[in-house]
């Protein structure tokens, strides 16, 4: 009997709960149908059918007015975009899909040219302080990129499909960009040659102009390994800058490279990207860290790309800092990405040459003969 009870008892319990869930349901939904003269425009009411921006609803489309602008901020909540009217805050339709053949690239990135459907007054009513998540605009579309700085998308080992035969998708940081400046330092934290490799790889697949900019000369000056790797960087065409952000050593030369162009700054983090910034733009109020004590390696400080306007023309973007850049390439695609290597690569005795081990290598022997960098 005990036993009964106590079962009874629970079930009673089950009964009023879901009786209190029923009855908040009920108070929800006539909440909501109280307030639905108001209509709301924010990216969770974008959906298929009436009010949303389907291709296929051409007469709603012609009704709303749209402008074209430049992305100028990509954030998990709202694209920043910039056009002749000043700077607008929008979502993104559902209905945007990349353009053909940028299937594996990010849909937006600062630099894009986007057309935007600005928001009807109906959907504020005048109290647009009571709408927090109020946009100004929706992003339909976006022009193909002109040029890109992107990087392979990095994959958790544990969750990678060995069957997907398909390319692995990019990270684009900016879009529709002139120059791409690669920054290194002479010390806190020590030049790395391959990453400037890796920056050159990904300028030359971008349509980029590369400049190699040597920053921090007033803690240290290049030594003769460091010459070596600047005398073979100029060597293959790329202009190559020496300047301080502290001592303002070098820095009009710099200035001088950027005016009139759209330029994106990348290097690994600590070299002093935003410090460069600051430097050349004093109302640029960019953040900026020391680097670690313990090993000399920046610190992660810029988190999202941000765009500067230059008072002389152009415009720079910062540019999160990297510590390692994959490029996924495959050796025979060596070539087409270090022009050093195209006075030897047609003397490989193998087509398929991995340049590392196979006999009758022709950029081995050049390594060997001097001619080529190791």
């Amino acid at each position: 009997m005990a036993g009964k009870r106590y079962m009874a008892k629970g079930k009673g319990k089950s009964r009023r709960r879901v009786k209190d869930w029923q009855n908040r349901f009920e108070e929800d939904r006539g909440a909501a149908e109280s307030h639905a003269s108001r209509e709301k425009f924010s990216p969770r009411e974008v959906k298929l059918g009436d009010g949303s921006f389907s291709v296929g609803q051409a007469d709603e489309l012609k009704d709303m007015q749209q402008v074209t602008g430049m992305v100028s901020g990509v954030f998990r909540r709202g694209i920043f975009v910039r056009t002749d009217g000043g700077e607008l805050y929008c979502g993104i339709a559902k209905t945007f899909r990349p353009p053909e053949g940028f299937a594996h690239t990010s849909p937006l990135a600062v630099g894009d040219d986007v057309t935007v459907a600005l928001t009807r007054p109906e959907h504020t009513s005048g109290q647009v302080h009571l709408d927090r998540n109020r946009m100004d605009g929706m992003i339909l579309s976006r022009r193909p990129r002109r040029t890109l700085l992107a990087r392979p998308q990095p994959r958790s080992q544990k969750r990678r499909d060995t069957y997907n035969t398909e390319e692995p998708p990019q990270k684009v940081l900016a879009a529709n960009m002139d120059v791409l400046l690669i920054v290194a330092a002479t010390a806190a934290p020590a030049m790395r040659r391959g990453l400037i490799d890796r920056f050159l790889i990904v300028a030359e697949r971008g349509e980029l102009q590369p400049v190699l900019a040597v920053n921090k000369l007033d803690l240290a000056a290049p030594d003769e390994t460091m010459e070596n790797i600047l005398a073979d960087v100029a060597g293959q065409g790329v202009t190559v800058l020496r300047c301080s952000a502290a001592s303002g050593e070098g820095l009009d030369e710099f200035v001088n490279a950027l005016t009139g162009k759209r330029s994106v700054l990348a290097g690994a983090s600590g070299v002093g990207k935003s410090t460069l910034i600051n430097a050349i733009i004093p109302t640029a109020d960019a953040a900026t860290r020391t680097v670690r004590s313990k090993d000399n390696r920046g610190r992660h400080t810029t988190s999202q790309s941000r765009i500067y306007d230059l008072s002389c023309g152009g415009m720079i973007v910062d540019t999160p800092g990297v510590r390692e850049l994959g490029v996924d390439l495959r050796p025979t695609e060596l070539p087409w990405y270090f022009p050093e290597f195209e006075d030897y690569v047609h003397m490989c005795k193998f087509r398929d040459c991995t340049h590392t081990h196979e006999p009758g290598c022709g950029i081995r022997e050049a390594v060997e003969q001097e001619k080529i960098l190791p």
